[in-house]
């Protein structure tokens, strides 16, 4: 394959235009947020996120290198097909969920980021335990997306994988430096009409090459491999059910998503931008499903890729490219492959923006540096975006497929913070110790089931279990779904063991070392975890006493429009009467 100079113009092209359009919403928003505020403005956008921008950028905050690439590659690999392509239907359901049922309460409350509401309930160094798999996941999702932007560079202008995954990380991470959800956001706009223009502009030649079979035909027929429909083994139903709810409920939890959500004008506007992503994930996955399809209906031998096939040469992962490439005219293939290169660039900024926001706000500022200047703030974030990109990148560089980043992403999210969100949402009466014991549960639990894609042995078999071509133990048990109802009901029977156990005398208040029970009707609770001041929030969970403003945090959390509604249960009534 020769170097392609009108390839690697095309990517130049794409992505000054995103890094122009980054740049640009960067300098007309460098004055947002007032003194001492800044911080909070790079990562909530100043709450004035609109509909049209919001929409906008949530979706394309799902919609980026690992879901366009991980799709069309589950289509086209013989063993999973449509059937398998879960992604698309999980997340949108995620997102509608996610709409229904926490965009609200998130965004009514008016946290800055995810670990807030643990934070508040379950003081900083829970939080500090949240963060890591938080952080995992975030890291995960921007390995998925280098992953993929790398292998549509190799396609395009022929260089070795690796250089390339490194290459992107290192243009997407100091594009990332340009800073704040506004470049973010603006940014995401110029990716979904990158994504798909280019995309669905290139189907409908690929679909007419010579060597393209009917895709109508080999969606039910084996033509050059099995049905590109895809079916589900009986004995797999178990494993395709822990997936499905793996990425419907496990895409919920990230800080990604939270940012838009509270980064909306209001909470009525944070649930409508989530059910627009869901509609806009489900329609920029079809011609990532029709480009899996046309792979899966190619006679490769009658192409310039040649023989083997793609999945012979291992390198199914790469399929939408490749289609692109070879299937297309050089001008269409072009367009197609530079604008979705410069489109899943500007994905990768929102997961590490993400987690750079979590560590400066929840880890730096709450647990160590209380009483940081807003610039010390900044520059903790901006130097945490070159660490957190250089791990992305090395955990591109060691996964072997783009959709086993994609299930990696949410493993951690799902089984750990989902159910303490759950909790700490709308469970009343959770405490730290029950958090911690649902986590560390549904953590052994998962660890000990293996995982494949790390060559992670399984120290518990569950029914069902086999041993692959590979001699790796591949469990069938949906026991990812059983670590995280493990944790979440571990989270509330510990709970309420702890509640009664100090409230009834049975243990003695010195045992409760962390503050958790006894403590919380003291004035040490506020020092814990107030994460805004006392009089622009009510916090339920203090409703029969006092609260007690923090000192040493009352300066450092300014949300001047949070918490504006008032409970009206009886409980807090007697509260503020008093």
């Amino acid at each position: 394959m020769a170097f392609h100079v009108e390839g690697l113009v095309a990517i130049v092209v794409f992505y000054l235009a995103i890094l122009a359009v980054g740049i640009w919403a960067a300098w007309k928003t460098k004055n947002t947020g007032s003194e001492g505020d800044r911080s909070e403005a790079i990562i909530v956008g100043g709450r004035d996120i609109g509909l049209l921008v919001g929409g906008f950028t949530m979706t394309a905050t799902w919609v980026g290198g690992g879901y366009i690439n991980g799709t069309a590659e589950a289509v086209y690999v013989p063993d999973y097909g449509l059937a398998w392509a879960q992604a698309p239907i999980g997340y949108s359901l995620s997102l509608i969920l996610g709409g229904l049922f926490f965009a609200k309460p998130m965004r009514s409350k008016g946290y800055v980021t995810m670990l807030d509401p643990f934070q508040q309930l379950y003081g900083k160094r829970m939080g500090g335990l949240l963060f890591i798999p938080a952080l995992m996941g975030e890291m995960f999702w921007a390995a998925a997306i280098f992953s993929a932007l790398g292998a549509t560079i190799s396609v395009i202008i022929d260089i070795n994988v690796n250089i390339s995954v490194i290459i992107s990380a290192l243009i997407a991470t100091m594009y990332t430096l340009v800073g704040g959800l506004y470049s973010v956001a603006y940014t995401d706009v110029v990716q979904l009409f990158c994504i798909f223009l280019g995309l669905w502009i290139s189907v409908p030649f690929a679909m007419s090459h010579p060597a393209v079979t009917d895709i109508g035909l080999t969606a039910v027929q084996q033509v050059y491999q099995a049905p590109w429909l895809g079916s589900i083994n009986s004995l797999d139903i178990y494993t395709w059910l822990d997936n499905f709810f793996l990425l419907t409920l496990g895409g919920i939890p990230w800080q990604a998503y939270f940012q838009r959500v509270l980064s909306s004008s209001s909470a009525t506007y944070a649930q409508v931008l989530s059910f627009l992503a869901a509609f806009g994930c489900l329609v920029m996955a079809i011609p990532a499903v029709l480009i899996g399809a046309i792979g899966a209906s190619t006679a490769w031998n009658q192409t310039e890729y040649g023989v083997p096939d793609p999945k012979s040469k291992k390198e199914a992962d790469m399929i939408l490219p490749i289609v692109l490439q070879y299937l297309c005219p050089v001008y269409i293939s072009f367009f197609g492959l530079g604008a979705v290169s410069a489109a899943v660039m500007s994905s990768a900024d929102s997961s590490i923006l993400s987690a750079s926001s979590m560590f400066a706000r929840n880890i730096y500022q709450l647990s160590f540096r209380q009483n940081a200047s807003d610039r010390e703030i900044v520059w903790v974030m901006r130097i945490t975006v070159l660490l957190f990109g250089a791990s992305a990148t090395a955990m591109a560089l060691l996964a072997s497929s783009v959709y086993g980043l994609w299930y990696l992403s949410s493993d951690l999210v799902y089984i750990i913070i989902f159910p303490q969100l759950l909790c700490v949402l709308f469970i009343k009466g959770t405490n730290t110790y029950g958090a911690i014991a649902g986590y560390l549960f549904g953590l052994v639990l998962r660890i000990t089931g293996g995982e494949p894609y790390l060559y992670l042995q399984p120290l518990i078999f569950y029914p069902g279990w086999y041993q692959d071509d590979n001699n790796l133990y591949i469990q069938r048990f949906p026991f990812k779904t059983l670590a995280m109802l493990t944790a979440f009901f571990t989270n509330v029977v510990v709970s309420y063991l702890a509640k009664y156990l100090f409230e009834s005398g049975t243990l003695p208040p010195k045992l409760d070392f962390l503050d958790a029970v006894v403590a919380r009707y003291s004035r040490e609770h506020m020092d814990k975890a107030t994460l805004v001041k006392s009089d622009n929030i009510v916090l339920n969970e203090l409703a029969p006493v006092n609260p007690r403003h923090s000192l040493t945090l009352s300066s450092t959390f300014t949300n001047k429009e949070a918490f504006n509604y008032v409970d009206s249960s009886p409980e807090l009534s007697n509260t503020e009467d008093n």
